[in-house]
């Protein structure tokens, strides 16, 4: 939450041109973690000086990146707008950041059965590649507006074509997520603790990379 005392930093964000969302407290003292709507940055109480990109915590046995841990709860809060392929005895979930023109997000939605036969829940979030205006958003938002939206989605994966439908969801949240979390092309996906994995993983693949994962962030 922003205090009456962030003024230095609001004042130096407008000199960069830049419109913060949210001000609050960072893992370092002496400053503050700044949210916008093109990443996360890293600004001292003074307004003086301004990081950009990632922070890892390295106190612990392996590296964390705290400042995708910190966006995994704005993920989370899109979980409703999330269409979700559930694992019939899930092990691990995954959000998927999808476009419905890339090559590589049809192939992985191909083998979806085979990613849920490993233990592997999906959760797609839309990013269109090329932007908030192209076709691909419009027609992402049909899909994410359906009544049906996993059907409307496999429909498209599938070739069968968009139905056009319209509700009040915003795809544009969704890509403001992705490049907060450093998502430039798809699929790209993000693990339970902000990990993100750039591009397709086949589902032994993904499987083995998640169990390893897992053991390596538990310390087991």
């Amino acid at each position: 939450m922003a205090h009456a005392d962030d003024a230095a930093i609001r004042q130096s964000l407008a000199k960069l041109g830049v419109q913060s969302t949210e001000i609050q407290a960072s893992p370092v003292a002496g400053m503050k973690t700044v949210l916008t709507h093109s990443g996360v940055l890293y600004v001292t109480d003074d307004g003086k000086h301004i990081i950009q990109g990632p922070m890892y915590d390295v106190s612990g046995a392996h590296p964390v990146n705290v400042t995708n841990k910190l966006l995994m709860s704005q993920l989370n809060a899109l979980e409703k707008e999330m269409i979700v392929y559930k694992a019939p005895d899930e092990k691990h979930v995954i959000t998927v950041f999808t476009d419905i023109t890339c090559g590589y997000c049809h192939k992985l939605h191909e083998e979806m059965k085979d990613y849920n036969a490993l233990g592997i829940t999906v959760r797609y979030l839309a990013f269109p590649r090329q932007g908030l205006e192209s076709q691909a958003e419009q027609d992402m938002k049909s899909i994410w507006c359906a009544k049906d939206k996993n059907k409307a989605f496999d429909d498209a994966m599938a070739g069968k074509g968009v139905k056009p439908a319209s509700c009040d969801m915003n795809i544009a949240d969704h890509y403001a997520l992705g490049v907060q979390l450093g998502v430039s092309g798809t699929p790209a996906i993000v693990l339970s603790n902000g990990y993100v994995v750039p591009g397709y993983q086949g589902p032994k693949e993904m499987k083995a990379f998640l169990d390893e994962h897992q053991k390596q962030t538990s310390g087991k």
